[in-house]
């Protein structure tokens, strides 16, 4: 059976740190004789359907394929037939009898589900408008990286309840570690995983960036203005004043407290200069780990008997 990766909630607690600690093998791997398998994706190829721009996703993704001997191939929305109304589903039955999986960047997560639904072969989500999972696995990876036990951690989330925050929430869910997010109002995160998350003694949400941060360990933020937002930015930009990750923010924190940012950066709106290019910053391991997580997940879904059904 095959397996998809879709939404971290989907996942039991063993198998989110499995993929985290092999993140740590790969990534030792890439820099010394560590002795691990790297013909995980021998004689396969997989996908890359974009239907957004981006940097870490396509080329962590590439390189990672390409580094487990396996192939990929770059599909622009723009230069498929379903970028002219073809059905998903029949994209997803077609390309399931050419390719091993699919990595799907798209703007809607029912998009990415019907995907999923009518592919035999399974299919990653590298971002929709509901969750970014490969991105948060990167970030427990450094986190863990870092500080070692993530589920004793204060994690703090600062500014909109985007996709990254769902997927926070979904991480926090199922690990357990602490989680606190301040969000201007009318922009929090899914009432569905907020509703869950409300039940947790060691979850809460707020209004004010100083009381999550109060006690923080990580403090943790993204864009005001995603893809897809360009013509709220005025508005956006008048609702989500004070809540910048600054230096004075910083101070309420836990002196040893870490900075993490998924990129790209907005240097003055979301986050100051002086704190991404700051020693507290992880925000270049973060970016690096990138590469190093994807090998996991792609290990995690390849190494299971009968993951596709080409394989």
């Amino acid at each position: 059976m095959k397996r998809d990766f879709i939404n971290l909630i989907d996942f039991t607690e063993t198998e989110l740190m499995t993929i985290i600690k092999e993140s740590s093998k790969w990534k030792k791997g890439r820099y010394s004789s560590y002795g691990i398998s790297k013909n995980i994706l021998e004689g396969k190829t997989i996908a890359l359907i974009f239907e957004k721009a981006s940097t870490r996703t396509r080329v962590s993704f590439e390189v990672a394929i390409n580094e487990l001997g396996g192939n990929s191939t770059f599909l622009s929305v723009r230069d498929l037939q379903m970028g002219r109304g073809e059905p998903i589903k029949d994209t997803a039955r077609v390309l399931s009898s050419y390719v091993h999986g699919i990595v799907y960047r798209c703007f809607s997560h029912d998009m990415l589900n019907d995907l999923a639904r009518y592919s035999s072969i399974p299919v990653i989500n590298g971002l929709s408008d509901y969750g970014h999972p490969v991105q948060v696995m990167s970030d427990l990876f450094t986190l863990y990286e870092h500080f070692g036990d993530i589920k004793k951690l204060n994690i703090s989330w600062i500014g909109d309840g985007n996709n990254m925050a769902n997927s926070w929430i979904e991480a926090h869910l199922v690990l357990g570690f602490s989680l606190s997010m301040a969000c201007p109002e009318g922009y929090e995160p899914s009432d569905k995983l907020l509703k869950k998350a409300l039940k947790n003694r060691n979850f809460r949400i707020t209004n004010n960036p100083e009381e999550a941060v109060k006690g923080a360990d990580v403090i943790n933020t993204d864009v005001w203005i995603s893809m897809g937002d360009e013509n709220q930015e005025e508005e956006r930009k008048k609702a989500f004043k004070g809540f910048q990750v600054n230096k004075n923010l910083l101070k309420k924190a836990n002196k040893n407290a870490v900075v993490l940012h998924c990129l790209p950066a907005y240097r003055g709106l979301e986050i100051a200069e002086d704190v991404i290019e700051s020693e507290q910053s992880l925000v270049f391991v973060q970016a690096e780990n990138r590469l190093h997580a994807q090998k996991a997940i792609l290990e995690f879904i390849y190494k299971k008997k009968g993951a596709n059904k080409n394989g």
